[in-house]
């Protein structure tokens, strides 16, 4: 019986067995197609999303440039905004000094009583006629004694031979007004404040004065606090000097010529105006030629390397 079988199956030749195989190669290769066919789809979907990704990347590039280009645009043009703004300052500050000088140089009036009016006479001459109370003397301290001579000499230098010492403020009665003011008499070294050094230049009597209007002023920073009980005062604060003085608040400096000697020397009134505008307009139109030339050579000429 086997020997039968297999004698049929000779004869039936060897269609059914090749049958046989390619059924079981495309069942294979069915399975292989369906296992292998979420792999290829991956990969398509990777190679579609890196040629998205690639055509994308110069747009964000390009949009980054653009917002670039025109931020750094601000530097030259802010640049220019101020050097402008500081030619305008500068304008301003010359008349003001303009104005100053006129003022300091203008003939002394007589001094005005009303409060009020004195606000706008900085740096006026005025007259007066009184006596001085050399019993209350106040103390500005530490000062130096103006002289533009020697500041002239040392400008530049880190160190100054200015000797220290202080403004010798005095109530000075004014018989036309009949008020009592503070007048700055000058200056005197520290070895002279103590007034008992300096009897023969304590005046007696009545006598005329001309002297710089000067207002109050606020401390400064890094200036120190006055001190009423040590007499020591950093800065003109006319309402606190008014009160220990019993003094109306009207303060003057008195002029060169008040000088007498062995007293205070007078003319101590500095009267500068800072004007580095000048300087201020050459960085600013510096600074801003500067950068629109780098400015131009990064976005329009496109340089190489930048």
């Amino acid at each position: 019986m086997a020997a039968v079988r297999w004698l049929g199956l000779r004869a039936a030749g060897p269609g059914p067995l090749l049958r046989a195989a390619g059924a079981g190669r495309a069942s294979a290769g069915a399975v292989r197609s369906v296992l292998a066919a979420p792999a290829r789809t991956g990969l398509a979907w990777r190679l579609s999303r890196c040629g998205s990704s690639a055509a994308e990347a110069p747009a964000a590039k390009a949009e980054d440039d653009s917002f670039l280009q025109w931020f750094l645009l601000l530097v030259p043009v802010t640049a220019f905004g101020l050097g402008t703004w500081q030619v305008q300052r500068r304008k301003w500050k010359l008349e003001l000094i303009a104005e100053l000088e006129s003022r300091v140089m203008a003939e002394p009036i007589p001094l005005p009583a009303d409060l009020m009016e004195l606000k706008s006479l900085e740096y006026r001459p005025v007259k007066v006629r009184g006596h001085f109370d050399h019993s209350k003397e106040l103390y500005m301290m530490p000062r130096t004694m103006v002289d533009p001579a020697r500041e002239a000499r040392e400008a530049g230098r880190l160190s100054s031979s200015a000797e220290s010492g202080a403004y010798v403020v005095t109530p000075f009665h004014c018989t036309d007004l009949g008020i009592t003011i503070l007048v700055n008499r000058g200056f005197v070294p520290r070895k002279k404040v103590n007034p008992d050094t300096r009897q023969k230049g304590q005046i007696e009597g009545e006598v005329d004065l001309v002297g710089m209007v000067r207002l109050t002023e606020t401390r400064k920073p890094f200036v120190p606090e006055n001190n009423p009980e040590r007499n020591h005062w950093h800065y003109r604060d006319l309402e606190a000097m008014a009160r220990v003085t019993g003094t109306d608040p009207i303060f003057i400096d008195a002029d060169f010529k008040s000088t007498v000697p062995g007293g205070p020397i007078g003319g101590q009134t500095r009267v500068t105006l800072r004007n580095e505008h000048m300087q201020y307009i050459l960085t600013w139109y510096g600074l801003g030629a500067a950068t629109s030339y780098l400015w131009f050579k990064k976005f329009l000429q496109r340089t190489p390397g930048m």
